[in-house]
């Protein structure tokens, strides 16, 4: 609930600006993205986008900042948080400009532990292969994220919030004449669990991660936890149409506002020309979208699907059986909003597998789970190690990726279907590790 009256507001708006930064640990003169991240390893340092280089963040609960992945589309902006505000427009009974003040201490604070997962993270096992950051396995990370809940907000300035709105939320780092980067989010995701992000394990967001606040949709892929966040609307539908096409749009007709919700992040095959556009959609859930093809043409990236990592042993890595003759596979697993039911782990390639047993802290469904697998006798040689995660509906990860000309919009036949974009892969041969056992 709102902490005080209005008038509490502008008390805060009036204060101090003792505690003012801008985060940055970076700019001309200043570290490189390198320096920054010793666990990532960089696709491009300008936009900065770059994933965790080595297995071993698979193996803990929090993944420090240090090895959480970054994706950008525009160069990190330099922010001062004394000049950022946030409006929110559209259907509310009072339009307003909020700073970081208010927004941090005219509500309450809430903090979600959430697995944040780059809807192309997989991409590059993608073949034929398709344009866009060659990601391997690394753009996810576990953090705790810390903020505003955006319902009380909402609720305070008189929104909108009936069954089938939607809240447009929109970056501001764009160059101007570009597209803004937006993503509309089903109101009733709005209203459970979303925040106003502004501290990231405990400290201030850093500018790479957006700084000084984002979008945080627990349990949703990471294109839905908007970045450096200047404005949240209200409205009937999701971004679409004219109106939001051509407004401030330069003479050549560039999309300014649609482009990252109706024609990016969107599962589209090899036969379609584009993304269907839509005002709504009956189910915001990916994994059913994908099954309801009669009603959705190209699912939207909203929902996590289940999906699993081996964090140890990793790639290439010798290893050698215990005192007891096991080797134990230490792994994570997700699912988006759903919980998991378990993993299983194949020594062999996938032709048979064993369940593991999960262990450590449990936070909720949009944090991952930590799982082990006691190896047992272990063969000298090289091994291929998979894992694939089932989540409490039945679920489970596909085996492999698809052939384009499978034309497939859903997980089918033990297959994640090849997509333009190369969006959303959480095939486990893809994923799987292959190791070396020794004598001990």
């Amino acid at each position: 609930m709102a902490t005080g009256a209005l008038a509490g507001v502008g008390v805060l708006a009036g204060c101090a600006e003792s505690g003012d930064t801008n985060g940055s640990d970076g700019g001309d003169g200043g570290p490189s993205l390198e320096e920054r991240y010793p666990g990532l390893r960089i696709l491009s340092p300008e936009p900065e986008n770059a994933e965790a280089a080595a297995r071993s963040t698979y193996t803990d609960y929090i993944t420090p900042r240090e090895e959480h992945y970054i994706r950008n589309h525009y160069p990190t902006p330099d922010i001062q948080e004394s000049d950022w505000s946030v409006s929110l427009t559209g259907l509310v009974d009072d339009e307003v400009d909020l700073s970081m003040e208010e927004i941090k201490h005219s509500f309450s604070t809430d903090s979600v532990t959430h697995t944040m997962q780059c809807a192309g993270n997989g991409r590059s096992y993608f073949d034929p292969k398709v344009g866009g950051n060659q990601w391997t396995f690394g753009a996810v990370g576990n953090t705790v994220w810390t903020g505003t809940p955006v319902s009380e907000i909402l609720e305070y300035y008189g929104a909108e919030t009936g069954e089938g709105y939607f809240l447009t939320v929109m970056g501001g780092e764009h160059p101007e004449g570009e597209d803004v980067f937006t993503r509309s989010i089903p109101m009733e995701k709005v209203l459970d669990d979303t925040l106003l992000a502004y501290n990231m394990n405990g400290s201030p967001v850093s500018p790479d991660h957006g700084f000084p606040v984002r979008l945080l949709v627990p349990g949703w892929f990471g294109c839905n936890n908007v970045k450096w966040v200047n404005r949240m609307h209200v409205m009937e539908t999701m971004v679409i149409g004219d109106e939001w096409e051509e407004e401030g749009a330069p003479e050549d007709g560039q999309r300014t506002y649609t482009h990252w919700q109706q024609y990016s992040y969107r599962i589209v095959p090899e036969e379609d020309d584009g993304a269907e556009h839509y005002e709504d959609i009956p189910v915001y859930d990916t994994r059913e979208q994908m099954e309801q093809t009669d009603a959705i043409n190209n699912a939207y990236m909203y929902d996590q699907v289940e999906k699993s990592l081996i964090g140890y042993p990793g790639e290439g890595q010798t290893v050698s059986p215990s005192p007891a003759g096991t080797i134990e596979v230490i792994g994570v697993a997700w699912a988006g909003d759903d919980g998991l039911d378990m993993v299983e782990v194949s020594t062999d390639g996938g032709d048979s597998w064993g369940e593991a047993e999960f262990f450590g802290p449990v936070d909720g469904s949009s944090g991952w789970r930590q799982f082990r697998y006691v190896w047992e006798d272990p063969s000298t040689g090289d091994h291929t190690l998979a894992s694939r995660a089932t989540d409490d509906r039945g679920y489970t990860q596909p085996a492999t990726i698809s052939d384009p000309d499978a034309q497939l919009r859903s997980i089918a036949d033990d297959q994640y279907p090849w997509n333009q974009s190369g969006y959303g892969n959480n095939a486990y041969m893809p994923h799987a590790v292959d190791c070396t056992v020794e004598e001990s």
